[in-house]
């Protein structure tokens, strides 16, 4: 039996001792899958190996050394992250509750077993500050169509949106149409992200310029809504564009949140209070083994 094969029946021994809710692999290593109740997740990540740089290198014995314990550190830390932030968005989808989950965390180089508890996972944390003003449910619904969106796009293009959740009246006090809303009228039943078959309307109008309006109890009032906000005192990561600082310049000036799907690179931004309250790489989603 090989070390990656006896690395992962280890964690999956681990984990039925701890109860723990899943058990995720990040790398490439090949093994049997191992048969447990416990879900499992297959992430994978390559990565050079973190010598063959320094093959050649005409360090002294002492600077290789230290320069390949300082990489190891990097690496590892690295992949903890990914497992945690893999843990996050399986938890957001609903995949898996609170608890531990145990992490195997490969490279070239080595293997090791993480365990991470979810309460304290960073992401769960700042989703959890959002409950005040949104249930979690409807957030969890809309950060699930945000999602799809950022992975899939539409009609085999990437296209970005935001979503302005809570203090509808303020929110739609400093906005206006850009086009004329398509939720006008609608039946509450067409408009309730509760419900899973309006999902995909959702994502046909999020191909229109603007925003979408949304009421605490996950109730659409508008797409295609432009925010009418000053925001030159806000401060988002260089590089995003005008639908994030406006999104989070909304969020100053009422108590809402809002959720941008950026155009390229997958990533979801939240904002609360004018501020980024925290981003996921969306494209960090694993493969369930079983």
């Amino acid at each position: 039996m090989d070390s990656a094969q006896v690395v992962v029946n280890a964690a999956v021994k681990l984990a039925e001792e701890l109860k723990s809710k899943a058990i995720i692999i990040t790398g490439e290593a090949d093994f049997e899958k191992p048969d447990t109740p416990i879900p499992l997740y297959f992430a994978s990540s390559k990565q050079k190996n973190i010598i063959d740089h320094l093959v050649a290198s005409s360090k002294t014995k002492e600077e290789k050394t230290k320069e390949i314990l300082d990489k190891i550190g990097q690496q590892a830390s690295g992949k903890i992250e990914h497992v945690e932030n893999i843990s996050a968005i399986e938890f957001i989808m609903d995949e898996i509750t609170e608890g531990n989950v145990i992490g195997i965390i490969e490279s070239k180089d080595s293997y090791a077993i993480v365990v991470h508890n979810l309460e304290e996972n960073t992401i769960v944390k700042k989703m959890k500050e959002c409950d005040e003003r949104v249930a979690s449910y409807i957030l969890r619904a809309i950060l699930k169509i945000a999602f799809d969106i950022s992975n899939t796009g539409r009609e085999g293009k990437q296209i970005g949106t935001a979503f302005i959740v809570g203090d509808v009246e303020e929110v739609m006090m400093r906005s206006h149409q850009m086009i004329l809303n398509p939720y006008a009228g609608q039946e509450d039943s067409d408009r309730d992200l509760k419900d899973r078959k309006n999902w995909e309307s959702v994502k046909e109008f999020a191909q229109l310029d603007g925003v979408f309006v949304i009421s605490e109890e996950g109730m659409v009032e508008a797409a295609g809504r432009y925010l009418d906000v000053d925001a030159r005192d806000i401060d988002v990561e260089k590089g995003l564009g005008g639908r994030h600082v406006s999104a989070a310049a909304i969020t100053r000036d009422t108590v809402s949140i809002a959720i941008t799907v950026s155009q390229s690179g997958g990533v979801i931004h939240i904002y609360m209070d004018g501020k980024e309250l925290m981003y996921i790489e969306s494209t960090e989603r694993a493969k369930r083994l079983n």
